[in-house]
């Protein structure tokens, strides 16, 4: 994280360059124009404020700023003697409750933490969802869902992936239709749970030359919907290595925010059980591309959905071995 450390007092002053040499990727924002001002100049930029200064001077200087938790940075105020780290803002998404822990183990001081499901010791939704590679698909109900389990204590979720441990609050029933939330790939009517989309798709792409990104757009599109599966839960594309500079591929990728991996002849030929592409053999030397691109990608052997073909394009689908925990552990890639 980027942080902008600024202070108003000759002792917040003191306490700012303290905590700015301490802090890895922190620096001093200099006092141009007043608070509001420095605040404004860098809210873009910066990833997290620590504010040492009253709260009602960031308060007003932030007003103006905010636009939501998903896109404003972490604000965490700072009393001048250290003894007080307040996460004001963004606390969950951004970071400002860490930040704030932090913080408060470098002054010497405590981190208040006001947000309800770190204080009750229930798991932060949003969070965790993000620690696990999901997507929720309706961001509105998961504030819903979160004040839920707040109020409640708990909520039932149902999921197609496997589960290892969940975290406090969060219990496993057996269907959709017991579940307040669910976490699948598959397109239904779950009713009114919360559904979180995990990210364990990966679309094996083979493409003839000079292929339209419009043709592979549609492409996925149809193969999706056709199947019932949500384009939310693609985690990446794969090709033949020879694809490496196809801009109609690299522009549909770079478009979705998918990241693309490319394999060779030699290790496209050595995947076992798929369906043999006699135009592949011909045109490139391999047994096939769509159908163990995606098995090699996904480094399963679970082929989801076996090779389309369209004019230009043929996709398959392979679904990542994937497994819901408790613990936080680093999403699979964007």
């Amino acid at each position: 994280m980027q942080i902008g450390i600024l202070a108003i007092t000759e002792g917040g002053k003191r306490l700012a360059a303290d905590l700015a040499a301490k802090m890895v990727s922190a620096r001093l924002l200099p006092q141009e124009g007043g608070v509001a001002h420095t605040l404004a100049t860098h809210w873009r930029e910066l990833d997290g404020f620590v504010c040492i200064m009253a709260a009602g001077i960031v308060v007003r200087g932030i007003a103006p700023l905010l636009q939501g938790k998903e896109s404003d940075p972490c604000v965490v105020v700072l009393d001048e003697k250290g003894h007080h780290a307040v996460s004001l803002l963004s606390g969950h998404l951004g970071g400002g409750n860490d930040l704030a822990r932090q913080v408060a183990a470098l002054s010497g001081g405590e981190a208040v933490i006001t947000t309800a499901s770190d204080t009750l010791g229930f798991a932060a939704l949003d969070l965790w969802a993000r620690a696990q590679d999901l997507l929720c698909e309706h961001k509105e109900g998961l504030t819903r869902a979160s004040a839920k389990l707040v109020n409640s204590g708990s909520l039932r979720i149902y999921a197609e992936v496997a589960i290892a441990s969940l975290p406090h609050g969060l219990v496993a029933v057996a269907g959709p239709e017991q579940a307040e939330l669910v976490v699948s790939s598959r397109i239904a009517d779950y009713g009114m749970a919360l559904v979180f989309r995990p990210r364990n798709l990966v679309v094996g792409v083979g493409c003839n030359r000079g292929v339209p990104i419009g043709e592979l757009r549609q492409a996925c599109e149809e193969l999706f919907a056709e199947q019932g599966l949500s384009q939310m839960s693609i985690r990446n594309l794969a090709s033949i290595d020879l694809k490496q500079d196809e801009e109609g591929l690299l522009a549909f990728a770079e478009e979705r925010g998918w990241r693309l991996e490319f394999f060779s002849k030699e290790e496209l030929n050595r995947v076992k059980n798929i369906t043999v592409s006699e135009a592949a053999l011909r045109a490139v030397g391999v047994v096939g591309v769509a159908e163990p691109a995606a098995l090699l990608s996904a480094q399963s052997n679970d082929l989801l959905v076996g090779k389309k073909k369209w004019r230009n394009v043929t996709m398959a689908v392979a679904r990542v071995n994937f497994m819901l925990s408790e613990q936080d552990r680093a999403p699979q890639g964007r």
